[in-house]
């Protein structure tokens, strides 16, 4: 029996049923293997077969508040008793009050809040945000980013699930990443090399996008004075600067957003993910106050018909609430500071392992397969590959020791609740650091 027919014979009649009717996402089908979960309670999740799993990574880097939000839970369950869904040229007192809420928390001056459904479509609002304001067209991007998967936010994304979606969005152009060990570039070169790209491509650009700490291609955090620069950078040249915080905003970092770690704020940010700790689909493109002016006598030619949906601005007043109530964004970073210790320990003990990185609960472990060296076992082309890696086959150790672990190329993602307790970061790093012999086993002599 074949290993498809395997996995076919034990699924169970849910399973079953959403394998045939469902598609899989960034996947072929043939290698789409849904596991069904049944409930989930604080930082884990139990499967229909009874297994429970720590998950550490927010199912996809989303679940900010882990499982038992009830307030979120609450609100929106009264907001669908009240008003499931109002038109967007209605409003409801869940869409006015997150509106104001966003100022509160965004760095700096942005103020004035576009809703939408999910990161892409906050990215898709910031790209034709900056076209409108600047009467340019082109976004410059860079090579190891994620921005989402409709037709502009998969233009500007840099990594290779784009290629299928090619020629894209006309005027998306690409940059090196503050990346030293994946670019010919030190990371502060990086910015003498778009620096001249804005130079080279005249005043065309409309705006500079990128990931403050990018996330699903490897956790890369640049040096500290990078991210002011690059703002620099691309206001010299005319452009705007669009941080997308989809993955790195509401607590993630231990701080609110990514940009609020190096003291930065953009003139426009999107967010989605941590927004309602993914208990409600709810995206956002925040701007400041100069760019909302535009607006007044000049169109925004830009809309959904779930524009600020009732019950998902419902859910983001309460999880905003719930960060600020249970003190979530200064225990991210606590409790991110005795992770990133913990798999400090890890990389002594395991060669496979050749770089932590992060901040706050937002952590990567990238592997190796030469000790002391920068070989992976992961390339970007195994992103659109069939077949599984050995980080595959350590993320599925880790799953037989009770842990959920994403991984992204050649790096196991490490994002859990900002609930997550030390004692369950202990019980996480335990079950890391029986999955990393599978890396060290496969390391080349």
């Amino acid at each position: 029996m074949s290993r498809q027919e395997d996995a076919a014979a034990d699924r169970n009649e849910v399973e079953a049923t959403d394998k045939e009717y469902v598609f899989g996402t960034w996947a072929y089908q043939s290698e789409v293997d849904p596991t069904q979960v049944e409930r989930a309670d604080g930082v884990r999740f139990t499967t229909a077969d009874g297994e429970e799993y720590l998950d550490l990574s927010g199912q996809l880097m989303c679940s900010n508040l882990g499982h038992s939000a009830d307030a979120v839970a609450d609100a929106m369950a009264e907001q669908a008793r009240e008003a499931a869904y109002v038109a967007p040229n209605y409003t409801t007192d869940a869409r006015a009050r997150l509106g104001e809420l966003l100022a509160e928390v965004t760095p700096g001056d942005l103020s004035k809040t576009f809703f939408s459904t999910s990161g892409t479509e906050a990215v898709e609002a910031a790209i034709k945000i900056a076209r409108f304001y600047t009467g340019k067209q082109k976004i410059l991007s860079r090579y190891r980013s994620y921005h989402g998967a409709t037709a502009g936010s998969i233009s500007v994304t840099g990594d290779p699930r784009r290629l299928a979606a090619e020629p894209g969005v006309p005027g998306a152009i690409k940059a090196p990443d503050p990346y030293a060990y994946g670019s010919t570039l030190d990371p502060m070169e990086s910015l003498d090399y778009i620096d001249e790209m804005l130079m080279l491509e005249g005043d065309t650009v409309a705006a500079v996008l990128v990931e403050p700490i990018v996330g699903s291609n490897g956790i890369l955090v640049p040096p500290e004075e990078y991210l002011p620069r690059l703002k620099e950078i691309a206001h010299d040249h005319g452009a705007l600067l669009i941080c997308d915080e989809v993955m790195a905003g509401f607590g993630r970092t231990g701080e609110w957003f990514g940009s609020d770690v190096f003291g930065v704020t953009p003139d426009i940010m999107t967010m989605a993910k941590g927004l309602t700790g993914a208990y409600a689909p709810l995206g956002a493109t925040v701007v400041t106050p100069e760019i909302a002016d535009h607006f007044e006598d000049e169109m925004l030619c830009h809309g959904h018909t779930y524009a600020g949906h009732p019950v998902a601005c419902a859910a983001g007043v309460a999880a905003i609430e719930t960060y600020r109530e249970q003190n979530l964004i200064e225990r991210a970073s606590e409790t991110g500071e005795y992770l990133g210790q913990r798999l400090e320990d890890l990389a002594d003990a395991h060669p496979s392992v050749g770089d932590t990185r992060g901040v706050g609960l937002f952590r990567g472990v990238e592997l190796t397969k030469r000790e002391g060296e920068r070989e992976p076992f992961g390339h970007r082309s195994d992103k659109v590959s069939k077949g599984t890696t050995v980080v595959d086959e350590v993320a599925a150790r880790a799953a037989d020791e009770g842990v959920y672990v994403a991984n992204m190329i050649n790096t196991l993602i490490v994002a859990p609740p900002l609930t997550i307790t030390e004692e369950e970061v202990d019980e996480a790093v335990a079950a890391l650091d029986a999955a990393l012999d599978v890396s060290d086993a496969a390391m080349d002599d």
